[in-house]
């Protein structure tokens, strides 16, 4: 029987935290300047 290959598990396990972590980050920046970009002064409505 093959015996298991933990340091390749490990590096797997690790490059899909990663990739994640950046995709993660990748939203967060979209959502920022998506914010900053689209809207960057709403005008307030004043209701008499």
């Amino acid at each position: 029987m093959a015996k298991p290959n933990f340091q390749f598990q490990k590096r797997q396990k690790e490059l899909e935290r990663k990739k994640k972590n950046e995709e993660k980050l990748q939203r967060k920046r979209e959502k920022s300047l998506g914010l900053t970009e689209e809207n960057p002064e709403q005008p307030v409505e004043e209701t008499d």
